[in-house]
């Protein structure tokens, strides 16, 4: 076996080892449900503005806890989440990202999509496996003075945000992410 092939499966073994907090088994309906519902909640609470811009989107995707975690040139990243419709729960999904080049660290964080349009939210319930930066590109809300989202990210018909980032790991994107739904 040559080096390079040898520190790619060391990577990734390390990279699988890295995720023993993750669930083996995945949250219950009621557990997720429950989890969807604080990590908007805190959203609103902590960006006013962003409340606003859930009240006119046509549907919110709340992932609670996506977990990512890399080592080397390997990395990958998990969690559950629910998409709301008026305010309901309609459909559970699941994320899952895979990331080469270099990275060392473990965060967990809580990914929030909002589709502003109704052309925007089909896309993505039509879809089989919607994967970020292809099948549809999402704005990472930016935020001006006085805590007002940015102009530019307004026009945008798929809105993300990301909250608490906390971690050794450093990285404020969706791209890469694929997005499938799931049974509850």
């Amino acid at each position: 076996m040559n080096v390079q092939v040898r520190f790619l499966l060391s990577a990734l073994l390390t990279t699988i080892m890295m995720f023993p907090v993750m669930p083996v088994e995945a949250a219950s309906k009621k557990e997720l449900d429950a989890t969807v519902n604080e990590a908007l909640d805190k959203l609103y609470k902590e960006r006013p503005a962003a409340k606003e811009l859930g009240e006119q989107a046509e549907g919110i995707l709340v992932f609670p806890s996506v977990k990512k975690g890399g080592l080397g040139a390997i990395g990958g990243g998990y969690g559950e989440g629910a998409l709301l419709i008026d305010g309901n729960i309609r459909d559970y999904y699941r994320t899952v990202s895979a990331s080469y080049g270099f990275q060392l660290g473990f965060q967990a964080r809580t990914e929030i999509i909002m589709f502003m349009t109704s052309s925007a939210l089909v896309n993505f319930q039509n879809s089989w496996g919607w994967e970020v930066g292809v099948d549809g590109g999402v704005a990472i809300a930016e935020f001006g003075a006085g805590g007002s989202i940015k102009s530019e990210t307004l026009m945008h018909p798929v809105i993300g945000f990301i909250l608490d980032s906390k971690g050794l790991m450093y990285n404020l994107t969706l791209e890469g992410s694929k997005i499938t739904k799931i049974e509850k």
